[in-house]
């Protein structure tokens, strides 16, 4: 079990597959031409096979398989079947663009859910958020893994000036679809010119939704990080995760793996371990997850206040988020 100085035990693993993608979208991503980690700094297959099937043991139950974009990565198909083979619930976030080539082994390794960003229904938005005329192949994959009866997850950035045009339309979307739909407050990244002002809060969201929708508030489990809502009579649900107005360190049991092989106990620590340098040394690998953990801050990072207008992003020490893992 691993747990830290505050009594939170960690038993969710996203690993990010590869830090290349196929959009660009700019709260990501700093820039269009991106320097990619080299190959030989990468995690090959069987490395990410060791170090899944070492947290697996050191109690982790759940793993999210993460990128960039994780469906551009060659051996997405083996990874996936792999780890498949172990007592761990498999998911995966994607931007949905290549979902229909892998539907099948998603199938085979019992995949039940997964989250799709999509950050606009508009298609002259979508080209200019991400840089790549593809909304109508995302969307046909939505429409695809709901057919195939995936539990399916929309997660829409709440970028200030924009999500408040669309949110009615994500919300009204889950009238008839079984979509779930969860609204992202805006977070500080290096390189995606994060403002305070820019942020715009899950209560002025619900408000907006309100003025539309009855809506009926839902159970919140003890880890949930999106706080869930439904109009009543509607098929999907909706939510809203509220890292920036109020945030939810206190449940958190997520650890992360970077592409490149390095802990991070937190989305917003500065710090981290080098596992996949010490797996390829022969050092004990276990003993530096166990003092990741042992070195979590009670809540983001130790980076900034909790609340969010008090947060100077020239001063957070991190990466950007395609670097670090969705």
């Amino acid at each position: 079990m691993l747990q830290d100085a505050f009594g939170r035990t960690h038993d969710y693993l996203r690993i990010s597959l590869t830090d290349h993608c196929n959009f660009r979208c700019t709260y990501c991503m700093p820039q269009e031409e991106m320097e990619w980690m080299p190959q030989s700094k990468l995690m090959s297959q069987d490395e990410i096979l060791k170090l899944g099937e070492l947290f697996i043991r050191l109690g982790v139950k759940k793993i999210r398989l993460t990128g960039g974009e994780p469906l551009v990565r060659k051996e997405f198909p083996e990874i996936l079947e792999r780890l498949a083979a172990h007592n761990v619930e498999l998911t995966l976030t994607t931007n949905g663009v290549l979902i229909h080539k892998h539907v099948e082994v998603m199938k085979r390794a019992g995949v039940r859910s997964v989250n799709v960003s999509l950050d606009t229904l508009n298609r002259e938005k979508f080209l200019k958020l991400t840089r790549r005329d593809q909304l109508d192949q995302v969307w046909g994959n939505i429409e695809l893994l709901l057919k195939e009866g995936f539990r399916v997850k929309i997660n829409a950035v709440a970028l200030h000036g924009l999500i408040e045009e669309e949110i009615c339309d994500f919300v009204a979307l889950t009238e008839r679809l079984p979509l779930h739909v969860r609204f992202i407050e805006f977070m500080p990244f290096a390189g995606n010119h994060w403002q305070s002002k820019k942020v715009i809060t899950a209560a002025s969201m619900l408000e907006l939704v309100k003025e539309k929708f009855p809506v009926e508030k839902l159970l919140d489990k003890k880890h949930d990080t999106a706080k869930k809502y439904q109009v009543p009579g509607f098929a999907g649900t909706f939510a809203f995760i509220t890292t920036m107005s109020e945030n939810f360190c206190a449940g958190c049991n997520r650890i992360r793996l970077t592409a490149d092989g390095k802990i991070k106990n937190c989305l917003f620590g500065k710090e981290e371990l080098d596992l996949l340098g010490a797996l390829r040394k022969g050092e004990n690998v276990e003993e530096l997850i166990r003092l990741s953990i042992s070195r979590k801050h009670k809540a983001l990072g130790g980076q900034f206040d909790p609340d969010y207008l008090k947060a100077n992003p020239d001063v957070i020490e991190n990466r950007s988020m395609i670097n670090i893992g969705g």
